[in-house]
């Protein structure tokens, strides 16, 4: 399409002139990089992303569609200094140009993020960060091990907790870079030697605060790699609350800061000594009270009468003596009864070895024994004839045809034959024998009424 100069009499539709514009752009600039800073970042619920690219003299529109956009493995935001890669388009309905975005990188501080998501993602992947293969603390460490700057202030800062606590550990220092070229390789050889010579019971790992890229060193491989692999329990705090590092993750344990990391080490122990003291200061109480309890037992007993007169402990063994001295008397007197009365049964026994008193004897007992007999044979037979009397009558009141005479009946089941006792052991239409005095019935259960 040409463009009408301004002799020619042609005139052009804004639509023409719109289509003459974007094949124009699009022909010259079919591929772009371009760099600059993200705003009116706008993410669309479709996937879609909207945002301009601006530097400090212009801007321009752009998008990212939805399928270029899932390919980013970290999500840009405002401000955000970026490298994107694109094609120049002409929005014809608008009348704007703008930048289809196929590519983004993010500039500086940007790459590191990036660099630092896709090491979390591999090392996650890993098994790095699992909670279950963290492992506890000791209690009572009497070696502790620091890694981190021997001129900066968070092994002073250890220092200052650990003599505070008065925690009477071991501490060794490990000194090491702990920012700028080989501080990465310097921390992981100190965890390593650690490990090797097995010199602590535990390990403290960090430095203080800074920018992302002075704590970078902790957010490298090879350092994540040594925590990951001691045998030493870790405790890692790098830089302020805020600050998060991949060795931190990795590590058993996160301190917010260097000093909490030493009170974290020692807070055990810490604990315990709490415990003993507060426990021996409640012994030392206890013990006063059960002495001033005892004093005061002491000296009720000290008032009681028994203390004051020997009779009061006494008077009962006194009493218990004239007792025994009693007992022994009355049988000395029992025993010479006895002797007196066996010393007259003798002399009768003598005197009843007279034959003729033996016949005499004999026959008064032979008469009563004879007229014993009899009664008691008259009294055995009169007690049989009552029994069974007795016998007979309950046969009699316990014979069911007896019962059965009197109006009453016996329900049977058809199947086994059984006494039926209750209305809950048959069923509607169960088939069932009734048993009178003079013979049987059989019948169907038509209804059941419980009571």
């Amino acid at each position: 399409m040409t463009v009408p100069s301004i002799s020619d009499p042609q005139i052009l539709t804004v639509s023409q002139l719109s289509n003459a514009i974007k094949l124009c752009l699009e022909n010259s600039f079919p591929l772009v990089w371009l760099q600059g800073e993200i705003s009116n970042f706008k993410p669309n619920s479709s996937g879609h992303i909207y945002f301009s690219l601006k530097d400090a003299n212009a801007q321009i529109s752009a998008v990212m569609f939805r399928g270029d956009a899932a390919t980013m493995k970290l999500m840009p935001k405002e401000g955000s200094q970026v490298i994107v890669r694109g094609e120049i388009n002409v929005y014809p309905i608008s009348g704007k140009y703008q930048i289809i975005v196929r590519e983004m990188r993010l500039v500086g501080i940007g790459e590191l993020l990036l660099k630092l998501e896709e090491l979390k993602i591999k090392l996650n992947k890993m098994g790095y960060f699992r909670k279950e293969r963290k492992r506890p603390l000791p209690a009572f460490p009497k070696r502790i091990g620091v890694v981190t700057s021997p001129t900066g202030a968070v092994i002073q800062d250890i220092l200052n907790i650990l003599t505070r606590r008065n925690s009477g550990v071991h501490l060794i220092l490990n000194p090491v870079k702990v920012q700028g070229e080989g501080a990465a390789q310097e921390i992981a050889q100190a965890i390593n030697d650690f490990n090797k010579h097995d010199l602590v019971d535990v390990l403290i790992i960090g430095r203080g605060g800074g920018s992302i890229e002075d704590l970078w060193a902790f957010n490298e491989e090879i350092v994540a790699e040594a925590i990951f692999n001691s045998r030493i329990p870790t405790v890692c705090a790098v830089g302020h609350e805020t600050d998060h590092s991949i060795a931190e993750y990795v590590a058993d344990v996160r301190a917010p800061t260097p000093s909490a990391a030493a009170e974290i080490v020692v807070a055990e122990k810490v604990q315990q000594l709490n415990h003993l003291q507060q426990m021996l200061k409640r012994m030392q109480q206890t013990v006063m009270q059960l002495i001033r309890h005892d004093k005061q037992r002491l000296a009720g007993i000290m008032r009681h009468p028994a203390i004051q007169s020997p009779y009061t402990l006494l008077g009962p063994w006194i009493q218990q003596t004239d007792q025994y001295r009693q007992g022994i008397d009355e049988a000395m007197l029992q025993r010479l009864s006895r002797q007196r009365m066996l010393l007259t049964a003798k002399k009768q026994t003598l005197m009843s070895l007279n034959p003729l008193m033996r016949l005499s004897h004999y026959k008064e007992k032979l008469a009563t024994l004879s007229k014993g007999i009899e009664r008691q044979a008259r009294r055995k037979m009169s007690d049989v004839k009552l029994l069974l009397k007795h016998l007979k009558d309950s046969l009699d009141a316990v014979n069911p045809k007896n019962v059965l005479t009197k109006g009453y009946c016996i329900l049977f089941s058809e199947k086994d034959h059984s006494a039926i006792t209750s209305v809950h052991s048959v069923e509607e239409n169960q088939k069932v024998q009734i048993q009178l005095s003079d013979g049987s019935l059989a019948a169907t259960i038509n209804k059941i009424m419980p009571k």
